[in-house]
C-alpha cells in the first residue's frame, strides 16, 4: 500500500517542482515504485521529464472521463501527467458532491502497485490542493533559504490543521526540506537557523544545495539521477529520500510542532 505525499507550498520559485521529481527519483534508486502525480495546470513536472501530451491526463480523470492512467518515465517511476485544462477543474467540480475526495478516489485504484505516491501541488490553496491533502498522509514544505521563505506559512497551517481536523485524520507534516542553500552566504545561514527554531526536528537534515546540475536537468528532460548522478544535487536528494523513508517507517514524535508554532509574520 502506497504512502502518499504532497509536496506543498504556495509560494513559487521555491523548489517544489525539482523536489518532486528528484525524491521520487531518488526513492527509485533506493529501490522503491513511485507514482509521480502532477497536480499543477503549468504542467512543469511533465514537461521536466520530457512527457508529451497524453490522451488521458489528470485533468481527465479528475472529471471522471478515465481512471488514471500513469505513464512510464522510466523502471520504476511513473507519472500521471497535467495539462493547462486543469486550470478550470476547480470551477468545473465547484457544484459536485464530494468534490475533496475525488483523487483519494482515483488513488484506490493503483495504491497498491506502489510503495509511493508522490503529489506535486499547484502554488494555490484551492480544491485542487484540497484534494491532495485529502488523499495524503504526509505533507513535506519545501523552503527556499531565502528572507521572505517563511512568509505565508501560517496559511498553510490552518488549511493543514482543517484538513486533519475535518477530512483526513492522517495527514501530517512530515518534513521541512530547505532548498536552493549555499552554506558561504550568510543569509543562508540565518534563514536555516530561524527554520530550525520553528521546526526543531521537522526540519530535513539534508539541505539541498544550489546546485547548476538542478536547474540544467529539466532542460535535459532527465531528472538528477539519469543527468548528472555525481552532482551535489544527487547526492543531497538522496541522502533526503533516505531520511523521508526512515520519517515514514518511524514518525518524529514532535511532527505537530509546526501545527502549534509558527513564525510571526
Amino acid at each position: 500500500m502506497a504512502t502518499v505525499i504532497s509536496l506543498l507550498n504556495h509560494k513559487g520559485g521555491v523548489g517544489k517542482t525539482t523536489s518532486a521529481i528528484n525524491i521520487g527519483a531518488g526513492f527509485v534508486e533506493l529501490g522503491k515504485r513511485v507514482l509521480l502525480v502532477d497536480l499543477d495546470p503549468q504542467a512543469n513536472l511533465s514537461l521536466s521529464l520530457g512527457i508529451p501530451r497524453q490522451p488521458v491526463t489528470i485533468y481527465e480523470s479528475m472529471m471522471g472521463e478515465s481512471d488514471l492512467t500513469p505513464f512510464e518515465a522510466k523502471p520504476g517511476l511513473h507519472v500521471i501527467t497535467s495539462s493547462l485544462d486543469l486550470s478550470s477543474a476547480e470551477m468545473e467540480l465547484v457544484n459536485e458532491a464530494g468534490r475533496e475526495f475525488i483523487l483519494r478516489e482515483l488513488f484506490a485504484g493503483v495504491k497498491d502497485d506502489y510503495d509511493f505516491i508522490i503529489i506535486d501541488c499547484p502554488p494555490s490553496l484551492g480544491l485542487l490542493t484540497l484534494n491532495a491533502l485529502t488523499s495524503s498522509q504526509q505533507v513535506i514544505i519545501p523552503l527556499q533559504t531565502q528572507f521572505l521563505a517563511l512568509q505565508g506559512l501560517a496559511k498553510i497551517k490552518q488549511v493543514i490543521q482543517k484538513v486533519k481536523l475535518r477530512l483526513n485524520k492522517e495527514l501530517h507534516i512530515s518534513g521541512v526540506l530547505a532548498t536552493m542553500y549555499d552554506h558561504r552566504k550568510v543569509l543562508n545561514r540565518d534563514v536555516v537557523e530561524t527554520i530550525q527554531k520553528y521546526f526543531g526536528p521537522l526540519l530535513i537534515s539534508t539541505y539541498i544545495r544550489d546546485n547548476v546540475a538542478l536547474a540544467e536537468a529539466p532542460a535535459s528532460r532527465q531528472d538528477i539521477f539519469d543527468y548528472a548522478p555525481n552532482s551535489n544535487g544527487a547526492q543531497d536528494y538522496l541522502e533526503a529520500c533516505k531520511e523521508i523513508i526512515e520519517r515514514t517507517a518511524h514518525p518524529i514524535q514532535s511532527r505537530e510542532r509546526f501545527t502549534e508554532e509558527t513564525p510571526t509574520e
